[in-house]
């Protein structure tokens, strides 16, 4: 198999699943090599509450063949921070396929990497891919082009299956749904907004108002202070 190298931005307050449902299907791409990327070594804090060691540092990897970046309540912090955002851009314009999950699509586009490209997220920050030149879509996988982007958090998995097929071949992605049991059953019907129904759905923007009380407004400001608009 030709060998591949895939490299995941680490971030503080990342959503770890968003990361580590993708690599753990990625993994089995078969010869394949992963990255966890960040500024130092140092451990990371998750918004699970736990930390994730970082592999490699921005002067380790300058390019890879998948840029995976994924999201959470990091996310602003990431696009306000330049150097993580030059390492975003130099990645994006030489790998082979520029892909993200959840929010993740929010620095992509900050990025400038989603101008022109289709794309998805999580639904409760939809309408921000706009704000970047994204058009966006409501699906669980968006491919365009050689950008693949995953909607909220389990649909990194979705994803990362769908972008196995696309370089190793649906039988080979087969394979590794079946090894990794992936067979959804889930004990509610509520994942998605129009399933939850809109008591549900003020509740959850309650709760994130509380936790990211100006997200959407620091979005608009980013994407202002970029150029975007």
């Amino acid at each position: 198999m030709i060998p591949v190298s895939i490299a995941f931005l680490l971030f503080p307050n990342v959503t770890q699943l968003d990361l580590t449902g993708p690599a753990q299907v990625l993994s089995r791409l078969g010869n394949a090599k992963i990255d966890l990327v960040w500024k130092t070594l140092d451990p990371v804090m998750t918004d699970a509450g736990f930390a994730i060691m970082p592999t490699a540092t921005f002067g380790d990897v300058a390019q890879a063949d998948i840029l995976c970046v994924p999201g959470g309540l990091g996310v602003i912090g990431v696009i306000n921070d330049n150097v993580a955002m030059d390492w975003v851009r130099k990645m994006g314009a030489s790998a082979e396929w520029v892909t993200s999950v959840c929010t993740g699509s929010l620095i992509l586009g900050a990025a400038g990497l989603l101008k022109g490209y289709k794309a998805t997220t999580h639904w409760a920050s939809h309408n921000q891919l706009a704000l970047f030149g994204a058009e966006p879509v409501k699906a669980r996988t968006v491919f365009d082009r050689n950008r693949v982007t995953g909607g909220g958090v389990t649909a990194g998995i979705d994803f990362a299956l769908a972008l196995t097929a696309a370089i190793r071949g649906e039988e080979h992605a087969r394979m590794v749904q079946l090894s990794l049991e992936y067979d959804p059953a889930p004990p509610f019907d509520s994942g998605s907004p129009e399933k939850a129904g809109g008591a549900a759905v003020a509740d959850y923007m309650r709760r994130i108002a509380k936790l990211a009380p100006n997200r959407e407004a620091e979005m608009q400001e980013a994407a202002v202070r970029l150029g975007f608009s």
